[in-house]
């Protein structure tokens, strides 16, 4: 009976020590501890109101906007640098697999022509690698920007049409026919591929999104937004669309203005990025034997391949620091 006692009291007294070391706090600690985590809870709603009050400012919207429109830059852009994309852009009926058939038969043509007027093995191989992956994207590209500038020279006055066909009462899809028959190429054209796409069942921003996959110039995009908001929206198309003709023509007359306050900066770097050719070919012309060595020697013609890298680094700075994008 003894021991039971024993036990019993040593149960609550090991119960009443626990109690007053882990559980004994007062009313009091209690309510501070609810009245800390009721503040803790206040001032995370008061931090996440504040966040949302934050991104819900014009200067928030406007940033979260930058960024989406950079983003989707930098898509199109990367989009637009495949070979496949710069063939639709130059307007070739040509396949991917065609044109690098080309490249490479340039490449070896290149490099035999090179052996066989007796240069170094790795000036030969310089010289088909140049001629191979460098010419046929050159010349793609050349053309490719010659189309687009044309189109962007003409389609202000497709704008026109457009409009006064609208005006007179006839549907956009009239006006676009009258642009695809009247205008030159490469306008005539792609308006003429816009109203077969429209023909097929394509949606007008559908087929406008296909053109400018083909021609993927700002005025275009202005264009398909235009559009875009007054389908959604309503309005008067024609007084938007003669707004967006007066907007392409003074970036057209800004463009030009630049070329021409720019025109010194490009004349001084054709001069200097022309000078060594020229002073080369005169020296050739006078002394032939003292330049014959730069092309028989392999140390001269390491130093030709060095010279050329170097002058092509040089122009492409220079024509970056004069190219100014409106």
């Amino acid at each position: 009976m003894l021991e039971v006692l024993a036990a019993i009291l040593a149960f609550i007294t090991i119960g009443g020590l626990g109690w007053v070391f882990v559980g004994g706090d007062d009313s009091s600690a209690q309510a501070v501890k609810r009245a800390e985590a009721m503040g803790l809870g206040q001032t995370k709603a008061a931090r996440v109101k504040a966040a949302k009050a934050e991104a819900n400012t014009p200067e928030a919207r406007r940033k979260a906007i930058e960024s989406q429109l950079k983003e989707a830059e930098r898509k199109e852009r990367k989009a637009r640098m495949t070979i496949a994309a710069r063939l639709k852009h130059a307007g070739l009926g040509i396949s991917v697999r065609t044109f690098w058939l080309i490249s490479a038969g340039l490449g070896i043509v290149a490099a035999l022509v090179a052996l066989v007027f007796g240069l170094h093995v790795f000036v030969a191989l310089g010289a088909g690698v140049a001629a191979g992956l460098g010419l046929p994207r050159w010349v793609v590209g050349f053309v490719a920007s010659g189309r687009m500038k044309k189109f962007g020279l003409e389609f202000p006055n497709a704008v026109d049409v457009i409009v006064r066909g609208i005006k007179s009462g006839l549907p956009v899809h009239d006006c676009f026919k009258i642009i695809a028959k009247e205008s030159p190429a490469p306008l005539g054209p792609e308006f003429q591929t816009l109203v077969e796409g429209l023909g097929v069942g394509l949606t007008l921003a559908q087929a406008l999104e296909k053109m400018y996959e083909r021609i993927p110039t700002p005025e275009l995009k202005f264009f398909t937004i235009v559009i875009a908001i007054q389908q959604k929206t309503g309005g008067n198309l024609a007084e938007a669309l003669g707004n967006l003709s007066h907007v392409l023509r003074a970036r057209r007359m800004m463009r030009e203005k630049v070329k021409a306050l720019s025109s010194e900066a490009l004349a001084s770097a054709g001069i200097i990025g022309s000078l060594p050719p020229v002073v080369m070919a005169l020296v050739g012309l006078t002394t032939p034997s003292y330049m014959a060595l730069m092309f028989t020697d392999i140390r001269g013609q390491i130093m030709l391949l060095g010279s050329a890298i170097w002058m092509g680094c040089g122009i492409f700075v220079m024509k970056r620091m004069i190219s100014f994008k409106i």
